[in-house]
Parts: structure tokens; C-alpha cells; sequence
């Protein structure tokens, strides 16, 4: 399957010096390119693509707000790439529904594990870096939901599905979390799948964010086992 792009950057050289790289692999086209964040939101509306790169500084419309609107119209993943490593833009990203996370820097083959990674439905930050990001990002909000609320939100995953969620919380990769339940890891893919699709979110990193907003972890947990990154380095790691 060829997953399709759309690259958004308002500096020319950076968008085409992307683009060229991610559309001489095999399997990903790229399907436009944008010079802010209305342009590529346009683009996501007509042409339907996989994923998004999107700049976060872009004028008119920013890529963080592009982000959000790409969240809620389409099933479009969106990569946030940034020249500032800073937390604020992450959490901004994370909360627009970003699936991913990059600087600007980032290696060529890095780039394209980047955009297959997030095509797959999987996420593009570290599991150290997730739960940090997270538990401040959740510390500092408002509570949404009473308790009511929050467990009726969960009363639908069966025990191995809440058991699951509460795992991938806690930053455990599909192999740490099929060793920990003594199960495939066909087994562990299909109970993430279900989580996804019973609680309607898009990635894992949405998963997380429920499990501390409802309260299945708490701020400053402990994670469960090693907190792995899937066999990938830390520079490559997908959550």
C-alpha cells in the first residue's frame, strides 16, 4: 500500500528538500505540497492523504491549528515538525491531535520511518518522553469528567482490554505487553485495536491521555517493566 503525503512548510527549500526524500521511496507518493497551514489543510480536504508533515510556524493559519481541524474533519495522521524542541509545542500538538513529533534536523531515513510509522496507526515519541509530556500536560488541565463520568467512559473495554490500556499508559511496547500478559502478539494488537476503536481515539498517545484523564494512572506512577521502545532507538522510537 503507498501511503500518500501532503508537506507543509513555508520555507520552499525545507518542503521540496522533504518531499524529494519521502517521494523516491517505493511506497510513499507525495501527493502536495503547502505553504502554510490553510493551504495544507485544503489539501487534506480534496486529496485525502495518510499523513500530514506539518510546520508548526506557518502563516495564516499555524500547523498546530491545521492540526486540530485535520483531526476533526478527517482520518488524515499528522507529523509535527519544529526547529524548537520545546515542551510547549508538544503538548499544543498532542492535545490538536498530532500523531507525531519532529525536529527539523531529523535524519533522512528517520524522516521516512517517521511517516510509516504514523501511516500504520502507531505514534512517533519515545515512551519516556510520552508519560513526561503527559502527566504535565493532564497536571495542568482542568478535570474534564467527574468520577462518574470517567468510569462509564471505560465500563466499555473488557478487563484484558482496561488491563491493556492501563499498560500502554505505562509506556509498554506490543512485546512488553504480550510478555506481561503472557499472550501473542497478535493477541496484544487486536486488544489495542479494540481500546482504540471502544473509546473512539486515534493512537496510543490518545490512549495514554485517557487512561491519566480518567484516572487509571495517576501522575508519577511507576512505569510498569522496562518503559521500552519497541526494539527502535531512541531516536526512532514509535510509542
Amino acid at each position: 500500500m503507498t501511503v500518500r503525503v501532503v508537506v507543509a512548510d513555508d520555507q520552499e527549500l525545507v518542503r521540496s528538500g522533504f518531499a524529494l526524500i519521502l517521494d523516491v521511496q517505493e511506497d510513499i507518493e507525495v501527493v502536495a505540497e503547502a505553504g502554510d497551514g490553510a493551504e495544507a489543510l485544503d489539501a487534506v480536504r480534496r486529496l485525502r492523504p495518510d499523513v500530514a508533515l506539518l510546520d508548526v510556524r506557518m502563516p495564516r493559519m499555524d500547523g498546530i491549528e491545521a492540526c486540530r481541524a485535520i483531526s476533526a474533519e478527517t482520518d488524515c495522521r499528522s507529523v509535527m515538525l519544529t526547529t524548537f524542541d520545546t515542551d510547549a509545542y508538544v503538548y499544543e500538538a498532542l492535545h490538536a491531535g498530532a500523531s507525531g513529533f519532529l525536529l527539523k534536523d531529523v535524519r533522512r531515513d528517520d524522516l521516512v520511518h517517521a511517516v510509516r510509522v504514523v501511516a500504520a496507526g502507531e505514534a512517533l515519541l519515545a515512551p519516556s518522553v510520552a508519560r513526561r509530556l503527559v502527566e504535565q500536560y493532564t497536571a495542568a488541565a482542568p478535570p474534564h469528567r467527574g468520577p462518574g463520568r470517567d468510569e462509564a467512559r471505560l465500563s466499555v473495554l473488557t478487563a484484558r482490554e482496561r488491563e491493556t490500556l492501563l499498560l500502554l499508559a505505562r509506556g509498554l511496547s506490543n512485546a512488553e505487553i504480550a510478555a506481561e500478559l503472557t499472550v501473542s502478539d497478535h493477541t496484544v494488537k487486536t486488544h489495542v485495536g479494540n481500546v482504540l476503536a471502544k473509546l473512539g481515539l486515534r493512537d496510543r498517545i490518545q490512549a495514554v491521555i485517557c487512561a491519566y484523564e480518567t484516572g487509571l494512572v495517576t501522575a508519577g506512577a511507576p512505569p510498569a517493566g522496562g518503559g521500552g521502545t519497541g526494539g527502535l532507538s531512541p531516536g526512532r522510537a514509535s510509542f
